[in-house]
């Protein structure tokens, strides 16, 4: 079994770039599982699709690519929307689910670890990631960096707006029945909120560093 980092947390927290970051730090391969489903919601929507359609999000889910993963078109307000509601639905998170785990149990390249971000990673994706961290930040502030996220690739959007969205989804994805946003147990809470990204990766990986070093020293001596 390969060494796994879970990164949790709710949207725009800083997660996602702090898993980045731990995965380029350790040599590790990398997955935003939040891209899978906006991808899926992405192939929806472009079909012409209802994403809250069963049948729908299914067949998006399946038609997922993966090289389209740094597409901008993915990170607009409609297909974030759209993303939450493909991922409220079993049968799509199913079909996705021998994925993610494939990919946690054999990293691409050959890497001896593997770091993935999203919502359900230490609680249903990998229970026994070798280290967890849940990742958050006051609504205000989480807000504000994705006006600012967008606005680096053309999209303007207003603040009130963003954060209305952003409590929005943070309150359905934490209710939704199947796979709910929720820190796991043995997940260590890291709140951005008062951090740069410098503090909070320096933050993340004092908190991760000795159980991955632990792990990769048993793999040499194994």
């Amino acid at each position: 079994m390969s060494i796994v980092i879970a990164v949790d947390g709710t949207a725009a927290s800083g997660k996602g770039t702090l898993a980045k970051k731990l995965a380029a730090h350790f040599g590790f391969a990398h997955l935003d599982s939040g891209a899978l489903y906006r991808l899926t919601a992405l192939a929806v929507v472009t079909a012409g699709g209802d994403p809250r359609d069963e049948a729908d999000a299914v067949r998006g889910a399946r038609a997922i690519d993966l090289s389209m993963a740094g597409d901008p078109a993915i990170r607009t307000d409609r297909i974030g929307q759209a993303a939450s509601q493909v991922a409220a639905i079993p049968a799509v998170r199913a079909a996705l689910l021998d994925f993610q785990r494939d990919f946690l149990a054999h990293p691409p390249g050959g890497s001896a670890g593997a770091v993935m971000d999203g919502r359900d990673i230490g609680t249903v994706i990998c229970p026994g990631a070798t280290a967890k961290l849940y990742v958050d930040a006051r609504p205000e502030l989480r807000a504000e960096r994705r006006r600012k996220e967008l606005a680096g690739i053309g999209i303007n959007r207003d603040f009130a707006g963003l954060l209305a969205e952003l409590n929005a989804r943070d309150a359905a994805d934490k209710a939704r029945p199947i796979s709910p946003l929720l820190r796991a147990p043995d997940a260590v809470l890291l709140d951005t909120t008062d951090l740069d990204i410098d503090a909070a990766f320096a933050a993340a990986l004092a908190l991760v560093s000795p159980k991955v070093e632990g792990a990769l020293k048993d793999r040499h001596r194994g």
